[in-house]
């Protein structure tokens, strides 16, 4: 689409000296008006046949280049490619309509020479901030006539759809790293525990820091060396996610939202528990309700994200008993059910009746998040009576916060109370302990 054109600055100032030109005959009476006139004359042709130059040509074609799914939180590039049909170099610059209210961007505008009958790629980077489906309107083209005297605004290029989902690039980060590596340097833990919890796999040749219980004696007097049993965890376990989306959920320490955070979570725990063999579903409440049944086997994952990446967090307060119900009715099967919520400690008495009654059937992993801003106000010196006083309020705080999880632990509940940066890590390792442990 073509619309008006304007001056450039260029124009404005050959404009500006001509003006100027005219007040010389006030200082110079042996100037001579027609001069003036014959050089206005001729930046008027000048100025009319470039604009004419300008206006029959043709807009550049435009292709959007951008992955259909974007990771929420993370850069990620974007590519333009520009073609140049004609006969004459093009001179523009480029503002693409990317989604402003859900993304921030660098690298434009950018301005460019196109050379005839070339093509140029053009790079920028965006880093979505709102989760969700989001649309690139047409690019935005300012194309410079041969002397760059004007400019032409056109809109060139297709709309384009992207969904911005839940960081999947942790996922992505821990694929690429290699086996006995990847679990460390995002501080997964794996605790050697053998025997109880996990199902025999094979027998082996014993190696250094086995323990003495894998020793199986009768191999190993049947061919004179060390033989030890190998185990495997136990697989087709259900781990089902109760996704809190009530109004605490929108509290924001960084970039992102707990929403946000507990999102990326539960993404990089369902994607370990299906590698486990594992069935993965989930359960929201507190606002848009939606629910997933547990399944297992490849595209899982797929399925489970495109059914929470556009989730936002309303301002209901969240209904754990009903919460809790649901499960109870739509979940026969014992299962590894994990609470993503933000704990206050007037949220006790809702929150440990719906622990009990999903401890009778149900393992129960509840991962609160933690501000950040309650470990920094205790970590700040105290030189004053107002810092001792919001000191004392901050202890007094975490102490009842304190009270409250260790209620949900009597009620047969297990705690984690960690900052949301820490919680994908702390979740794999608290589900990883209980697969060892055969509690699931």
């Amino acid at each position: 689409m073509r619309l008006s054109l304007s001056p450039t600055p260029l124009l404005l100032r050959w404009l500006t000296g001509w003006t100027l030109l005219g007040l010389a005959p006030a200082v110079w009476p042996d100037w001579m008006l027609g001069g003036w006139l014959l050089a206005g004359g001729l930046l008027l042709a000048l100025a009319a046949r470039d604009a004419f130059a300008l206006h029959v040509r043709p807009s550049l074609p435009v292709e959007r280049i951008v992955a259909p799914a974007l990771p929420l939180g993370a850069w990620c590039p974007v590519r333009l490619r520009l073609d140049n049909p004609q006969t004459q170099p093009a001179t523009l610059t480029v503002f693409d309509h990317y989604p402003a209210a859900a993304a921030d961007c660098a690298d434009l505008p950018q301005r460019l020479t196109v050379e005839p009958g070339g093509w140029v790629e053009l790079r920028y980077r965006l880093r979505p901030v709102v989760r969700g489906e989001w649309r690139f309107a047409p690019t935005q083209l300012w194309l410079e006539s041969p002397r760059g005297l004007w400019r032409r605004d056109d809109r060139a290029g297709e709309t384009t759809t992207v969904r911005v989902y839940p960081d999947f690039a942790a996922i992505a980060r821990y694929i690429r790293l290699t086996a006995d590596r990847r679990e460390a340097l995002l501080g997964i833990h794996r605790h050697r525990r053998r025997g109880e919890g996990q199902t025999f796999l094979q027998l082996r040749e014993y190696r250094v820091g086995d323990s003495l219980r894998q020793i199986d004696w009768k191999a190993t007097a049947r061919v004179r060396k060390p033989i030890a049993r190998d185990y495997q965890e136990e697989r087709n376990q259900t781990v089902l996610f109760l996704l809190d989306c009530g109004r605490r959920m929108r509290a924001q320490d960084d970039d992102l939202s707990h929403f946000d955070h507990a999102l990326n979570a539960l993404i990089l725990l369902a994607y370990v528990a299906l590698r486990q063999g594992d069935a993965v579903g989930v359960q929201s409440f507190g606002g848009e309700r939606r629910w997933l049944a547990p399944r297992s086997g490849p595209g899982r994952l797929t399925a489970l994200i495109n059914r929470v990446y556009d989730l936002q967090p309303t301002l209901e307060p969240p209904d754990y008993a009903e919460a809790a119900q649901l499960i109870q009715t739509r979940q026969r099967k014992r299962a590894l059910v994990v609470l993503l919520t933000n704990l206050r400690d007037e949220d006790q008495d809702d929150l440990r009746p719906a622990v009990a009654l999903l401890s009778r059937r149900h393992l129960v992993l509840i991962a609160n998040l933690r501000e950040p801003v309650l470990d920094e106000l205790l970590a700040r010196p105290v030189h004053d009576l107002s810092q001792a006083h919001l000191y004392a309020t901050t202890c007094h705080y975490l102490l009842q916060r304190e009270r409250v999880q260790e209620e949900l632990r009597h009620c047969g509940g297990i705690v984690l109370d960690t900052p949301p940066r820490q919680l994908p890590a702390a979740m794999v390792n608290q589900y990883l302990d209980l697969k060892r442990g055969g509690r699931l």
